[in-house]
């Protein structure tokens, strides 16, 4: 997975997969963090949940964490103020909540 830090946010790629059984992280997948949410992909229901789900695995306030493109897709690019790369990598490699 590529993170790209610049001016004190990163961001990267994850591709979701809603309406699944559980939340979680599943790692990389096709270059992007694979991650599984119980919320259905309408009314936004599935972003506000993978916003949600990112801020607490890197323990910032849910609005340092924004979904830049992709808001009508499986996958997108979300931007994360606060962390740095390294943070992420450490608290995303291999994770599953």
């Amino acid at each position: 997975m590529e993170i790209h830090a610049r001016g004190g946010s990163i961001s990267f790629w994850v591709r979701v997969v809603p309406r699944a059984s559980r939340d979680a992280i599943e790692g990389e997948f096709q270059g992007a963090l694979k991650v599984r949410l119980t919320a259905p992909p309408v009314e936004d229901r599935a972003n506000e949940a993978l916003r949600r789900l990112l801020a607490a695995r890197l323990n910032v306030p849910t609005s340092a964490v924004t979904i830049v493109t992709g808001g009508k897709g499986r996958t997108k690019r979300v931007s994360i103020a606060g962390v740095t790369e390294e943070q992420a990598v450490e608290l995303l490699a291999g994770a599953s909540s």
